[in-house]
């Protein structure tokens, strides 16, 4: 998934890229190899009459009058196709210059071109500007410079005025120079007021973010479609677990660097506080993200990656000089620790366009009614109202659309007004109301909404953990019902559940994934006996739960019999939609607690796991919005769970480093940080292992061969 989630800006990402690749660049990027100079100009002509650069200028001065993020989708779709020339200099300088009416024209009728200096080094006298600007953008080819005083005043310099050094870099699809200025006239240049070196690097960590998305994207792309045709050994290597671990990781990292670059730009040139930490984020992880991505890309095509006939390395290069240019991940990660110590948090506003009103038009005066009862009046009005799920069907819901859901937690959180986790119920009832019988949604429904019935969940065996389909527990078929024999393991709230969803086999004969059925249980029944498991941290959260004839009626098995395993993957169609918190990790946020003490690379430590921990809200986020927008659940919500995993294992890991050897002498800080440590580490097992869905996301998301 690209930057854009929006039907228009997936079809302006679409119709850009389709344009981008008819322009051949590559060719002409190495027919330049040599040429210090190269301006790409023929590349440059078509980017003009395509309106490119006037995508973000004002209406008013002959541009689109589109958004920051209109300009992040531009420049990600071009990067993908990696268009050469002076883009995403002069598109920095059409955002930072587009008050100025004359530049803002200019650069809408592709009469003007912009390459930028980011340190501001020159002097300024009564009448005149010198000194040397050592690394400028596109200094060869363009027609103006953007450069900066060291007073931090800002002048767009006409190119004809300086004396430029061109080199070529790294990217050979652009070109950099040193410049030089000899008592330039102030009355030739033009002032940039408002503009300071931190705005100019802000807007300009904004767009690379973006390209820096695009190059994750097709790196991503090209080493999926290879090896979904390389043959090796007699297979294509997409179907080679390690190609598939490493195309996973590969998803992963894309998602982020997306997410972020789509957050710097959808806050830019708003709220400043939120836009600095959104661009932080964006330089801890898109410039690292899209080089490691790149090398990534490289391994997967083997030798033929190498080459310099194939496209891969113009990738690299580009990405390399992207991290070059803006700066290393631990600079903006020591920012950005630091703005976390402040209490700054990214914190997502939906703009719903009007459509919201007549929804909290009619929802608000109920929550305001409820937010005065007491705690059992009001779980009990918030089951009759439909409040408590609302995206479930009526009556026990409100078939609540996406919109309608997200307005409804609003008005709850302003009323402080809060709902009690249903635990396992919250899987246990979808199955019901989908697949269950007018008598069961009767028994079973309401009361758990209630609290009335806890469940647990008897899925997992000690031979069946990811390999569920794999289980034994079988159910034999007597009058009336079933008697279930076997043992599971790993089952949390066992100890306390009312009820239990479980799984057994009913036909030992069929297939593995056919034959089981799905069965609701009684914990109280004769047959069971729970034991507490002691895990790592001392706690025993988990049971063994042993089986042993338990009798299940007829009337509790749940759908067709055999036909469980369709049913244990039930959602329901109108999922839960919510917008994530701006609240960050128990860990991540203790860890920040400690940032005061910290210093040097272990302050950049926590920027790192600020930023980790920001992205994972945005990919739930941009799930969201997804919904919002009517379509269908993209890559971010199967890559949130994979790096929300790596998140709290790194971050509590964190902590305790951190503390150092005050660790031992225990505490309370302490040793809710060992226990933390020690807690996370079944998130990569639980539910499935880390590298059992990296697996099916390789296969599911990317297609990859079984």
């Amino acid at each position: 998934m690209s930057i854009g989630i929006s039907t228009e800006h997936a079809e302006l990402a679409t119709t850009l890229r389709k344009w981008a690749a008819s322009l051949d660049a590559t060719e002409q990027i190495r027919a330049a190899e040599a040429d210090p100079g190269a301006g790409f100009e023929p590349i440059w002509s078509a980017a003009r009459e395509m309106g490119l650069i006037g995508i973000g200028i004002p209406e008013a001065d002959g541009g689109a009058g589109g958004a920051v993020l209109d300009v992040a989708v531009a420049l990600e779709a071009c990067a993908h196709e990696m268009l050469p020339g002076p883009l995403l200099g002069t598109s920095v300088a059409a955002l930072v210059l587009g008050d100025l009416p004359e530049v803002a024209a200019a650069l809408a009728g592709g009469e003007m071109s912009v390459g930028i200096g980011l340190v501001a080094s020159l002097s300024v006298s009564a009448k005149t500007l010198s000194g040397r600007v050592d690394v400028v953008w596109d200094a060869p080819s363009v027609t103006h410079l953007l450069l900066g005083a060291e007073d931090d005043r800002w002048f767009l310099v006409p190119a004809s005025t300086v004396e430029v050094t061109p080199a070529t870099g790294p990217d050979l699809t652009r070109r950099f120079g040193t410049v030089t200025l000899a008592d330039v006239p102030l009355a030739e240049v033009v002032p940039a007021p408002g503009l300071s070196a931190a705005l100019l690097r802000r807007t300009a960590v904004t767009l690379a973010a973006a390209e820096a998305s695009g190059v994750a994207r097709w790196c991503l792309q090209t080493a999926v479609e290879y090896a979904g045709v390389r043959e090796q050994f007699g297979a294509r290597i997409g179907s080679f677990q390690a190609i598939k671990q490493l195309c996973a990781g590969m998803l992963e990292t894309a998602e982020a660097v997306t997410a972020a670059a789509w957050d710097a730009a959808s806050v830019a040139f708003g709220d400043d506080a939120q836009w600095a930490f959104a661009v932080d984020v964006a330089g801890v992880i898109a410039f690292d993200g899209a080089v490691r991505v790149a090398q990534d890309c490289i391994q997967v095509l083997g030798g033929i990656g190498f080459t310099f006939e194939h496209d891969a390395h113009f990738q690299l290069r580009r990405a390399a000089s992207l991290r070059a240019l803006l700066g290393d991940s631990d600079a903006f990660a020591t920012s950005l620790a630091a703005a976390a110590a402040d209490g700054v948090r990214r914190s997502v506003r939906v703009d719903f366009a009007g459509e919201d009103a007549a929804v909290r038009g009619r929802v608000r005066p109920q929550v305001l009614e409820l937010a005065e009862l007491g705690d059992e009046a009001q779980r009990r009005a918030l089951v009759d109202t439909g409040l408590f799920m609302p995206h479930w069907p009526a009556p026990y819901g409100l078939a609540a659309s996406p919109l309608e859901q997200l307005v409804i937690d609003q008005e709850l959180q302003a009323a402080g007004v809060t709902r009690e986790d249903l635990k396992i119920g919250a899987w246990a009832v979808p199955t019901i109301l989908a697949h269950g019988t007018d008598a069961q949604r009767e028994q079973f429904v309401r009361p758990t909404l209630l609290g009335d019935i806890v469940w647990c969940q008897l899925f997992s065996e000690p031979g069946a953990g990811s390999d569920l389909a794999s289980l034994r527990t079988r159910a034999v078929k007597v009058d009336g019902g079933w008697r279930l024999s076997g043992q599971k393991v790993w089952t949390s709230l066992a100890q306390d559940a009312d009820w239990a969803i479980c799984l057994a086999r009913t036909n030992p004969d069929a297939p593995q994934h056919k034959g089981i059925s799905y069965f609701l249980l009684d914990m109280g029944s004769d047959g069971i006996d729970v034991r507490p498991l002691r895990e790592m941290t001392g706690d025993a959260l988990f049971n063994e739960v042993f089986l042993e004839e338990v009798f299940v009626p007829d009337a509790m098995v749940v759908g067709e019999v055999d036909n469980g395993w369709r049913l244990a993957r039930t959602t329901l169609a109108n999922e839960r939609v919510a917008m994530a918190g701006s609240k960050l990790d128990l860990s991540v946020e203790r860890a920040i607690g400690l940032a005061g003490e910290l210093g040097g690379a272990r302050l950049a430590r926590v920027g790192h796991a600020v930023a980790l921990s920001t992205v994972c809200g945005l990919l739930a986020t941009r799930t969201t919005l997804r919904s919002l927008a009517g379509k269908g659940p993209g890559a971010e919500s199967s890559v949130a769970k994979l790096l929300t995993v790596r998140n709290r294992q790194d971050a509590s890991e964190l902590v305790v480093e951190l503390l150092g050897d005050r660790v031992v002498l225990g505490g309370e800080l302490a040793e809710k940080a060992v226990h933390e440590m020690l807690l996370t580490r079944c998130l990569s097992i639980a539910g499935g292992t880390t590298q059992i869905l990296r697996n099916l996301a390789a296969e599911r998301i990317l297609g990859l061969p079984r």
